[in-house]
């Protein structure tokens, strides 16, 4: 990478940053590193990320995005990409608090833990909370990926013992159905999604590690959150109730 490119990055990167320290969304960040530069969007995602891990947040796994042939399409490319999960985005056991998010969204899915020999230890319910730093959600490929997949934060709930590709998962907002889905609907089956990390994060130079925890994909598409508000994803019978407050206790 070009000195004036490391520059651009980082640029981007300290974007992003005050964008989520501040609470205030930003401008897209392609102006800096073009809509087709897939490793200097990575870059400034990592750079981001170290900046968390200096400010104390500690590494637990990844996400994968753009899993819904729709959504990429919507975006022009063929892939999905990734994110980091770090250890104060987890509101697994609590409410989640609004004061963290921006313009959230909610998505159900299925997390996979990491056992010690990378295989899978356990799958659970779960709810990622989507966020943009970027004002109004007007991203490219190259800006989700910078803004860590436009992660926000996330809760795990029971295990399921289901075959991943067969879920059927249903999201109730305040009572009311607004989303369903399936396995299928994730790259075919979310185990696919998974082996795709395994290989691309692999080849990024920072491969999976045991007891990480791997967010699949949307089952189904995502919903707006607000103050107030309760999801409950139901999948293949299993249930994860999550409510948004103000603030966290």
């Amino acid at each position: 990478m070009s000195r004036s490119a490391g520059t651009r990055v980082t640029q981007a990167a300290e974007r992003l940053y005050q964008a989520a320290d501040t609470g205030s969304p930003c401008s897209p960040v392609r102006d800096l590193i073009g809509t087709t530069d897939v490793a200097a969007a990575y870059a400034v995602q990592q750079e981001v990320i170290a900046a968390r891990i200096t400010d104390g947040a500690g590494v637990v796994g990844r996400k994968i995005g753009l899993t819904s042939v729709a959504v990429q399409q919507q975006l022009g490319v063929d892939t999905p990409d990734f994110g980091v999960l770090l250890d104060d985005m987890d509101f697994t056991g609590r409410d989640v608090p609004m004061s963290r998010l921006l313009q959230p969204k909610a998505e159900a899915e299925l997390a996979f833990v990491l056992g010690e020999d990378l295989t899978i230890a356990s799958t659970r319910v779960a709810l990622e909370i989507v966020d943009s730093r970027i004002a109004g959600w007007d991203i490219s490929y190259a800006d989700t990926v910078a803004d860590n997949a436009s992660s926000g934060l996330f809760v795990l709930g029971p295990e399921i013992h289901v075959e991943p590709r067969l879920v059927e998962m249903t999201m109730r907002l305040n009572g009311e159905v607004v989303s369903t889905g399936n396995g299928e609907a994730c790259l075919g089956d979310p185990l696919n999604a998974l082996r795709w990390l395994a290989e691309t994060a692999s080849e990024y130079g920072d491969p999976l590690r045991p007891g990480q925890v791997v967010l699949s994909g949307a089952l189904g598409p995502m919903v707006s959150v607000a103050e107030g508000d309760v999801v409950e994803t139901t999948i293949s019978g299993t249930t994860l109730t999550v409510r948004f407050a103000e603030e966290c206790p």
